[in-house]
């Protein structure tokens, strides 16, 4: 077993995609940095659907000949589906300018490569490897240090001099360091699985995520994402008393159930080998006190988690990712930094951009634009956009002022449809 080194310039909790981004970015500027993870890789997770604005972190970092290699499918906008109104988006047709195609994953095989890239790299990765405590500088000059269990159930404390939080739902520093708070969101479940999708109608596109409304409920949202060797993942979204009405069905019969409620839906799926355990999270959405303080910074899921709706999670994540090595790049220099006014105010501008969509969904005016013919060209496009991850172009009208603008727009549709 590798020697776990007691003293590095960074340690990163976590081994998914903003753990991996960050070690990567970096050991590119010659810092000694460790990555703890608690599991064994490749490992089953969500957030399958990649949005094209991580392709320039994945570029960044100095990963994307690896991620190209990998025969991953390729993605090129997202669908929506309602009730048999249809309406796309193309990812290369976006106001922001950026990489317009991107791809769909299982999860646990690209995770590992870009964890695999950044060990090559030159980052020390250690699995199997749970951290217990942190202590970090809470004004009495303090030595940021982290201890962790390992594999073999030895305890080793590591000094750094910066601590990095990309554990996601593991959320470590929140819970170690009293940062968890709950979040505003109503409390939601999803219930989901891999399928052989044996889908026979031509007229399905691969190259696009499929987001169905249910037909009765539009609250209930279903993704269809298709991977590269006729599988795909399948979900549905909903609050928990909706599913009450499955009793004490088994997971995989509710599945079933739900995803017949909707024709479009059941039709597509009507040959599906259901052959993989079907999974269920409850209560995902999350918030923190505090994104960073001295000697620390959460990445990702690790600070905060909207909704799964427009697969941002891994977005967010990366984009932390490419905040945090910046600033903490400058610090580790000797530079003066504000970790408020660098890091935590240009990432919440996106997120709160998210956020914004992710409430319009729930309420019904997102979801009254997206089916109404009444946006213009130049609109969709600037929608595209934000689907497509640039959720931090302040040129787009809808990220400047996206709460308004949202209102707005969706009052116009509204108009038209009734009219």
């Amino acid at each position: 077993m590798k020697k776990v080194p007691s003293r590095v310039d960074v340690v990163i909790i976590g081994a998914g995609p903003s753990g991996s981004i960050a070690a990567g970015l970096l050991v590119n500027k010659g810092y000694e940095v460790l990555v703890l993870e608690k599991q064994v890789f490749p490992r089953f997770s969500i957030g399958e659907s990649l949005l094209p604005q991580c392709m320039e972190y994945i570029e960044e970092a100095g990963f994307m000949d690896a991620v190209q290699a990998a025969g991953l499918q390729y993605k090129n906008g997202a669908a929506f589906q309602r009730r048999g109104e249809y309406e796309d988006f193309n990812f290369e047709e976006k106001f922001s300018p950026g990489w317009g195609t991107t791809f769909q994953v299982e999860r646990g095989p690209f995770d590992k490569i870009l964890i695999d890239e950044a060990e090559r790299a030159g980052a020390a990765v250690h699995y199997e490897c749970e951290v217990i405590e942190v202590a970090v500088d809470n004004g009495n000059n303090t030595t940021p240090s982290v201890k962790c269990r390992l594999k073999d159930g030895g305890i080793q404390t590591v000094e750094c001099k910066f601590v990095l939080d990309a554990s996601g739902f593991g959320r470590v520093l929140p819970r170690l360091l009293d940062l968890e708070e709950p979040s505003n969101y109503p409390m939601r479940r999803t219930v989901f699985t891999h399928v052989v999708d044996n889908i026979e109608d031509s007229r399905y596109d691969r190259e696009k995520i499929l987001v169905t409304v249910h037909p009765e409920n539009e609250q209930v949202w279903y993704w269809l994402i298709p991977f590269y060797d006729g599988r795909c993942s399948i979900g549905v979204v909903a609050e928990p008393e909706w599913f009450e009405q499955f009793g004490d069905s088994d997971d995989i019969d509710i599945l079933k159930a739900a995803v017949s409620q909707d024709p479009h839906l059941r039709n597509l799926l009507k040959n599906a080998t259901f052959d993989f355990p079907v999974r269920k999270i409850s209560g995902y959405s999350c918030n923190v006190k505090k994104l960073c303080g001295d000697g620390f910074a959460l990445l990702g899921n690790a600070g905060e988690f909207l909704d799964p709706v427009f697969s941002s999670g891994v977005t967010i994540a990366m984009h932390s990712a490419h905040l945090a090595a910046k600033v903490l790049d400058k610090q580790l220099q000797g530079k003066d930094v504000d970790w408020q006014e660098e890091y935590v105010k240009p990432l919440c501008l996106g997120v709160e951009t998210f956020r914004t969509f992710v409430d319009a969904w729930y309420d019904g005016r997102l979801q009254s634009i997206i089916f109404s013919d009444a946006k213009s060209q130049e609109i969709k496009e600037m929608i595209s956009s934000i689907l497509a991850g640039y959720a931090w172009d302040t040129d787009n009208p809808y990220v400047a002022e996206s709460r308004r603008k949202v209102s707005v727009l969706a009052k116009v549709c509204k108009a038209v449809y009734s009219n």
